[in-house]
């Protein structure tokens, strides 16, 4: 199969579980915006083999088209040499674990084509990512609390694992129990790197998008926290801070210069 052929033979597949009956987009892009609509609006569910066979050769290719970055390959800072900031895809990105801002549901985003990390990561993982997160919430029988993580394979992604957590919702004042619950997210997510062996980390800005946590109060809290952590670190030895902004680059960099 081609890039092409795979997309339709996906878009069949998730059109026909639903029972819609619509033509499908002959341009490229607007193809695959139609895939992550229909992915992204879609139940946690078991799949056959030969659908998950085609998504994850499809999500593969197009990631790899894409260009991965791979972590033991980022510039370290002068001032910490275990940590490196990178501006970039975190989807893109080869290492041990990244981490996802999550929301308490844990099942990714809902919103279909929405650019948030939450959504990116479960579009290019694949569909396997949210049936896992909903067999964990299952289990849990509760919304996942702020502060904590959970940890599951990345599948399609060039990492290895995806670190769920929930950060702090700011509707106000930052106030110290905020920063406690941010600093529990980062914490969470390093002790499970630690609990799996993992010795690469890329944290993506917890909190700081819609949960509106202010930027330059979230990466100081981030810096000290993971600081700290490597500190006691028994098997992650590289720490990435990525970034999505100019503004959190500099931050980051000022603080760890």
């Amino acid at each position: 199969m081609t890039q092409s052929e795979r997309l339709e033979y996906l878009i069949k597949y998730l059109l026909d579980e639903r029972g819609l009956k619509q033509p499908i987009p002959t341009d490229e892009d607007e193809r695959f915006r139609l895939f992550r609509a229909l992915v992204n609006t879609r139940e946690p569910m078991e799949d056959e083999e030969a659908f998950l066979r085609v998504q994850d050769e499809y999500l593969t290719g197009y990631i790899a088209e894409k260009g991965i970055t791979k972590a033991s390959e980022l510039p370290r800072c002068s001032g910490d040499e275990r940590i490196s900031i990178w501006l970039g895809d975190i989807t893109l990105l080869e290492a041990d674990a990244i981490v996802n801002a999550a929301n308490s549901a844990m099942l990714g985003c809902w919103v279909p084509n929405h650019a948030c990390i939450d959504n990116c990561i479960h579009t290019f993982a694949g569909v396997q990512l949210r049936r896992d997160c909903g067999r964990i919430m299952r289990a849990q029988g509760h919304e996942e609390p702020t502060g904590t993580a959970k940890i599951t394979p990345a599948y399609s992604l060039p990492s290895r694992y995806v670190l769920h957590t929930v950060g702090p919702i700011i509707s106000g004042p930052v106030t110290a129990r905020d920063k406690e619950l941010l600093a529990s997210s980062y914490r969470s997510c390093f002790e499970l790197a630690e609990d799996n062996g993992l010795e690469s980390i890329a944290y993506c800005c917890i909190s700081t998008g819609v949960f509106r946590f202010p930027n330059d109060l979230a990466a100081e809290v981030a810096v000290k926290t993971v600081r700290d952590c490597l500190d006691r670190a028994k098997s992650v030895k590289h720490v990435i801070f990525n970034v999505f902004k100019d503004l959190d680059k500099a931050l980051y960099e000022e603080l760890l210069k």
